[in-house]
């Protein structure tokens, strides 16, 4: 119940929610991981295999100790599965870097990326992915007015 009384006074906790959700799909774009836009606070990362879907999501796990969830059918279309990335405000930026960057080496060795034709997307280093999430990110990514 308090929780819910401070989350109703503060913005604090929400602004930091949507920073962390710009952050990630800006690193996911300069690393050429395709993403779904949408006004939600989830990122899905397409991958559009379900088999390969599921192997991503253990790989990150196991090798990464990075917890992803993959969406298969029937929660989706056959040939649309995701992986299902949920930013909370409580990630840091150097979360967010392992996570773009275990997603950039996957993306690579199982040929996702030529796949998706982005041969030339760069694989960037944990300073490169730092730089682009302390890039200004002002700008909310959920356009309340278009609710409203």
């Amino acid at each position: 119940l308090a929780s819910i009384r401070h989350l109703r006074n503060s913005d604090t906790e929400r602004q930091q929610h949507q920073l962390r959700v710009r952050q990630v799909r800006s690193a996911l774009d300069a690393a050429g991981i395709p993403h779904l836009m949408n006004p939600s606070h989830i990122v899905p990362v397409m991958v559009g295999d379900a088999a390969l879907c599921k192997n991503i999501s253990d790989t990150l796990l196991k090798r990464f100790n990075i917890y992803v969830q993959p969406i298969n059918y029937p929660t989706v279309p056959r040939g649309k599965e995701r992986l299902r990335i949920t930013p909370t405000p409580l990630h840091s930026q150097h979360d967010i870097a392992a996570l773009v960057m275990a997603l950039s080496e996957i993306w690579t060795s199982t040929g996702l990326r030529e796949k998706a034709r982005h041969e030339t997307a760069p694989v960037l280093s944990a300073e490169e992915t730092l730089e682009i999430l302390d890039a200004d990110h002002t700008q909310p990514y959920l356009n309340t007015a278009a609710f409203l």
